[in-house]
């Protein structure tokens, strides 16, 4: 069975601190999908919210002193209940505070998917990579090596995502080849993708490695797949049209249209 199709049948529940920007668009999209999004930020509950959650997404796009210490109480208890952890350093790079927070959250808990693009990631894990607002920018650097070096510095699945995605545990890497540019016109798009591996990699073995690269390696392929689609239902119609269809399309995309349609090779 596909992860696609576990998601659909187990309903995972995703608990996520994410940033106010995409908070509406990231809990529809997960309904779409089939997961179950729950959005708890208050320090009084992150910590009950992530015990129960199949699995927690934290993500600094809005940042403050008090999402960070909700972040690492989530993260913490997640740690504590086994329940896996996806991390989006949405910024990193940018500001001091941000590359400071990212560092922070990655010293205190053990995530086990990184989710950024390059130059987030890089500058995650102490490498420079030039960074324009939350977008990246251009840098000189090996993406395939930067997704690598920080799988093997953070020790987990680092999924770095561009004009082609890379996912990489450190030993076994893979491209997806899947998506469209449009996305980056669309706010909160690597946001959502976050979420979505959340969902996937919930519905995975926790102790199967290469099982768990597996559900995010499925889950950016099945993300780019319904952006492809939805660009094609609503090409030329602007990008207000596609972001409602690509929700459409997270709930109409199968496991049969995902097999038939990935584009993912080994490196």
């Amino acid at each position: 069975m596909s992860f696609l199709a576990k998601v659909q049948a187990q309903n995972p529940l995703v608990h996520n601190i994410t940033n106010m920007v995409v908070t509406n668009f990231t809990a529809n999209g997960l309904l779409a999908l089939g997961a179950s999004p729950f959005m708890a930020y208050a320090h009084e509950e992150v910590t009950d919210v992530a015990a129960m959650a199949s699995a927690v997404v934290l993500n600094i796009g809005t940042l403050d002193p008090y999402t960070v210490e909700a972040i690492l109480q989530a993260g913490r208890s997640a740690n504590q209940a086994g329940v896996p952890v996806v991390f989006d350093p949405v910024g990193a790079g940018a500001t001091p505070y941000r590359t400071e927070s990212a560092i922070q959250i990655t010293e205190h808990v053990q995530i086990d998917v990184l989710r950024g693009n390059v130059a987030e990631v890089a500058n995650v894990i102490g490498e420079q990579w030039h960074i324009k607002g939350v977008d990246a920018g251009a840098g000189e650097g090996n993406m395939v090596e930067i997704a690598k070096q920080a799988a093997r510095q953070l020790k987990c699945i680092v999924a770095i995502t561009g004009e082609k995605d890379v996912v990489t545990d450190g030993n076994t890497t893979y491209t997806i080849a899947n998506s469209h540019s449009i996305l980056t016109r669309v706010t909160g798009g690597g946001c959502l993708l976050s979420a979505v591996v959340g969902a996937f990699i919930a519905v995975a073995d926790p102790i199967e490695s290469q099982e768990r690269l597996n559900a995010v390696v499925e889950a950016l392929a099945f993300y780019g797949i319904a952006a492809e689609i939805a660009y094609q239902q609503t090409a030329g119609q602007g990008t207000g049209s596609f972001q409602i269809e690509f929700i459409n399309q997270l709930s109409l995309v199968t496991p049969d249209i995902v097999s038939t349609h990935s584009k993912i090779a080994k490196v």
